[in-house]
């Protein structure tokens, strides 16, 4: 088994990828020891000194460290991921990911809005954000301010807040209007 690893945006977090899907539908984020109890292989993750988030996307998984060099982390990060696939274990313990997203929220005349909004990060934004590592969702959306979640390598990057800002902003802008603002949540 070849395990690749790709840099992503944010310094402390590194990009896995197995060279096989890695979880079927949606992503999982687990940035505590706590949240990761759901995930046999996330669990291990976390044994590895300074691994301090993990987050599992469709055919790759990120993991974030607290301190530490990628040198010194990345064989016992490798060695967890290759003695997970080779015993055959399942991803999850319990089956399907228990990072269920809290509700949506906006009104119910900003339904046509939401619904262009929700087009645009799903089509021109998730695509860009899984290839860097992460994931972006809608959380909302009010009185033309846009609220996402940003999770994986995207979460506490170093470069997030320009992301959101300068790139997602000015691209909700220009086809939606409405959108005075978009904001992390």
């Amino acid at each position: 088994m070849f395990i690749q690893t790709e840099a992503t945006p944010n310094p402390a977090t590194l990009k896995f990828l197995p060279g096989r899907p890695v979880l079927e539908t949606g992503t999982l984020d687990m940035p505590t020891r706590d949240a990761a109890a759901q995930s046999p292989l996330a669990a291990k993750l976390f044994d590895v000194a300074n691994v301090g988030a993990v987050f599992f996307g469709s055919d790759f998984i990120a993991v974030t460290k607290t301190g530490g060099e990628w040198q010194q982390l990345k064989p016992a990060i490798l060695g967890a991921i290759m003695e997970h696939y080779m015993s055959g274990a399942p991803l999850l313990a319990g089956g399907a990911p228990a990072d269920v997203a809290a509700d949506e929220f906006f009104d119910a005349k900003d339904a046509e809005t939401v619904a262009t909004i929700k087009d645009l990060i799903e089509t021109r934004v998730r695509p860009a954000v899984a290839g860097d590592g992460g994931d972006i969702t809608f959380r909302g959306y009010k009185e033309g301010i846009v609220y996402l979640n940003m999770k994986g390598a995207c979460s506490g990057c170093p470069s997030s807040t320009a992301t959101l800002k300068h790139g997602i902003q000015n691209l909700l802008r220009h086809f939606v209007p409405d959108v005075v603002e978009v904001r992390p949540m």
